[in-house]
């Protein structure tokens, strides 16, 4: 069977996009962002909310404020990307549903009244949201190099406060040389799939 996505998309998207590890000096501008965000802010999630939050780092003063907080193996890397995203989770997103789910106001206190509820609401809504952020720079003809090694809690009190969680950075641009390791492999259908 096959998918309605055609072929070329299909490997735009998924089958040969890889992780980017060096991009061309090529800008990445904002208009080109906000293409990727009016596309991809209609994944879904839980009650409509929207969590995720993008900082995008443009500055070199900034730049080299975050790359002070990445690992030793991806500083080069986020130096040199044409644009660095942060992505985090709003915490009280909350604040927003009554506009964004106006059939059902009232979910934002009978649901994310307690702060613990909301953290764990935002961290897995935003974490959707930041994967339809990866797939939509994809779709924009960029490459992404996503990355989670970093000093989360210096990330946060430098760039964000305390009501926003990081999580992950996101170098985005046209790949330059070299930029993708070998495929990696991955389960096949039977090791992940079962039917009851």
């Amino acid at each position: 069977m096959s998918l309605a996505l055609d072929p070329a998309a299909q490997d735009l998207l998924f089958r040969e996009a890889r992780t980017a590890n060096t991009f061309t000096d090529e800008p990445v501008t904002d208009e080109q962002v906000q293409a990727i965000y009016d596309l991809v802010k209609y994944g879904p999630t839980a009650f409509n909310q929207t969590p995720l939050r993008i900082t995008l780092v443009r500055s070199p003063e900034a730049r080299e404020r975050l790359v002070a907080h990445m690992a030793e193996g991806n500083q080069a890397k986020t130096k040199a990307a044409p644009l660095v995203a942060i992505l985090s989770a709003d915490n009280e997103f909350h604040e927003e549903l009554p506009a964004l789910l106006p059939h059902f106001p009232q979910a934002k206190d009978m649901f994310f009244a307690e702060r613990p509820v909301r953290e764990q609401s935002a961290l897995l809504n935003a974490a959707l949201q930041a994967a339809y952020f990866i797939v939509g720079v994809r779709a924009a003809g960029l490459a992404a190099g996503p990355m989670t090694g970093m000093d989360f809690a210096g990330l946060q009190k430098e760039f964000l406060d305390d009501d926003h969680t990081p999580l992950m950075v996101v170098n985005i641009g046209k790949p330059g040389d070299d930029a993708w390791f070998p495929r990696s492999p991955r389960l096949a259908y039977d090791e992940v799939v079962t039917t009851v």
